[in-house]
């Protein structure tokens, strides 16, 4: 992947492989590089989940430590 994508973004293109796949047109080259592509996107998603998932994490700490 050339350009940091959105979660959006990489969800979309994920999307789009799926289909592909799906379609049954695909060389067996082509698609040994879209699953590849898929892999990395799944790795994209997952850091940024992970990533929010800590953001609200500390969210919540800090407003439950200033309401005790």
């Amino acid at each position: 992947m050339k350009k940091k994508l959105s979660y959006t973004e990489a969800i979309e293109r994920l999307e789009e492989i799926v289909n592909l796949i799906e379609s049954n047109e695909l060389e067996i080259d082509e698609l040994t590089n879209k699953i590849k592509e898929a892999n990395d996107l799944i790795q994209l998603c997952t850091e940024k989940l992970t990533k929010v998932d800590q953001e609200v994490e500390k969210i919540l700490l800090e407003r439950k430590s200033i309401g005790e």
